[in-house]
């Protein structure tokens, strides 16, 4: 197979559509040999910031020296994105390798349909077992409990902020959507967890206390403080047991990073603690342990880690969030998708955008099964224009739909377009016509969808194959 039949052939898994359960990796895994078991990991579940916490972690154990592999999803462009080790890309070749091989594996087992998901996450975990990597980072695909990737036992496992979304799936109250979250817990493994509401903390606290699993939350067990923000990233001090770290830089835009950087601290800390990671040299397979690096040692080893912790928040990488794409006009992305993380990017854009930037010509292109006045509410209040538009896929609501929504709202100026193309044609030349008395010219927001900014990216020159399919 090409690449591009590759691709198609994985997206034509998704006829299956979603299974919870992990009968199927199982058999899958098993089959494969079981390469989840010969390498340590991370395991990251929650609903907004986690892809962002296991970005970080992951550029940390890079930090310290470690080979890290990183799985993640959605991807914006490129199938490619999901599977990484150590910032770089899985290959197209290694891509439709593991894909034959799943394939035939599938091909032979009569009755046995594993869904697309399923089956890319077995790719993954195979990949960073032939790469040898010291340890991976795992981001759940939904939920947790179910999920394909809870067939992991990690060193740690982590809780970013729950609230809602896929109430069809997870639950109507936020107590259920924890309950499936919180299933990632294992026996005696160590959790961190962001803040939480009352109800979801709750789950969380009564799971460990099951699993006999030590439990750290942000904010109680350990901290941060903002020292500076702007739109190019934070600067904080984190603080754990007797040690503070000052002026740590995070490249990412934000006030809620500070919270999901101090969890990866947290997180990256705990699993090298643990002394199971060994730090591999490249394909050769040259072992040595690494120091264990608890933040109660001596001075010269806690020196070592402030470094690399410091290193590796400097090195953090995460396109599609608060993401510039554009400078000439100024076009940011973010693939905020339900009202938390809407009402987070709210708050970014009031704290260091709106200084610099005085009007927002904002694009937004909602998924049609999303709560969409709950993404609008907190962001339409902050666009001097608002375009609705509509990303390829049958899932996106139509543009009027939304414009109908803002509306609904109070919001009754709003273009609507049949293009996430349109759109961005129709803000730029509202940004080139602009005002000239407030500098610089007006600032571009594209959002609402990980599918929106992904198009938006490609139609800004980053291509991809087959982009539309990004689930």
């Amino acid at each position: 197979m090409s690449y591009r039949e590759t691709v198609q052939y994985l997206y034509g898994l998704q006829q299956h559509g979603i299974k919870f359960g992990l009968d199927n990796i199982t058999g899958l895994l098993s089959a494969l040999h079981n390469p989840h078991k010969t390498f340590p990991s991370v395991h990251i579940a929650g609903t907004n910031g986690k892809g962002s916490t296991a970005a970080i972690i992951a550029s940390l154990l890079q930090g310290a020296g470690l080979r890290v592999g990183l799985f993640t999803s959605p991807h914006l462009v490129s199938f490619t994105e999901r599977i990484r080790i150590s910032g770089k890309q899985i290959t197209e070749h290694d891509v439709i390798q593991l894909a034959e091989e799943v394939r035939e594996f599938v091909s032979q087992s009569a009755g046995f349909s594993p869904t697309f998901f399923e089956v890319v996450t077995a790719m993954a975990l195979l990949y960073f077992k032939r790469k040898k990597t010291d340890i991976a980072v795992i981001e759940v695909g939904m939920g947790g409990r179910l999920d394909a990737t809870n067939i992991l036992t990690p060193e740690v496992s982590v809780i970013t902020n729950i609230s809602f979304d896929h109430k069809e799936f997870l639950g109507r109250t936020l107590g259920e959507i924890a309950f499936e979250k919180a299933g990632i817990i294992k026996k005696g493994i160590p959790v961190v967890a962001s803040i939480q509401e009352p109800e979801a903390k709750a789950v969380i606290e009564k799971r460990a206390e099951e699993e006999e699993a030590e439990l750290f939350f942000y904010d109680s067990d350990f901290s941060a403080d903002m020292k500076k923000e702007d739109f190019t990233g934070i600067t904080f001090d984190y603080s754990d047991n007797d040690i503070i770290i000052r002026d740590l830089l995070l490249p990412l835009a934000g006030v809620h990073q500070m919270q999901n950087a101090s969890v990866a601290i947290k997180a990256a800390t705990i699993a090298l603690r643990k002394n199971t990671v060994t730090r591999g040299d490249g394909d050769a397979g040259r072992r040595s342990t690494v120091v264990s690096p608890g933040l109660r040692v001596s001075a010269s080893p806690r020196q070592e880690i402030i470094e690399w912790i410091r290193s590796g928040l400097a090195s953090t990488k995460w396109p599609g969030r608060l993401e510039f794409i554009s400078e000439k006009p100024p076009v940011v992305i973010d693939g905020a998708h339900n009202p938390a993380a809407a009402a987070a990017l709210a708050q970014a854009l009031k704290r260091t955008f709106l200084e610099k930037y005085k009007k927002i010509i904002m694009i937004l292109g909602i998924m049609n099964d999303k709560d969409i006045e709950g993404i609008m509410e907190p962001l339409l209040p902050l666009a001097s224009h608002i375009i609705c538009t509509a990303p390829a896929g049958s899932r996106a609501a139509r543009a009027e739909k939304l414009a109908a929504a803002a509306a609904s709202l109070g919001f009754h100026t709003v273009r609507a377009t049949r293009t996430v193309k349109e759109a961005l044609d129709c803000a730029i030349q509202l940004a080139m016509t602009h005002d000239p008395s407030p500098i610089p010219p007006p600032l571009i927001l594209v959002t609402g969808s990980f599918y929106t900014t992904g198009e938006a990216k490609e139609v800004l020159g980053q291509k991809g194959v087959l982009g539309g399919l990004r689930e």
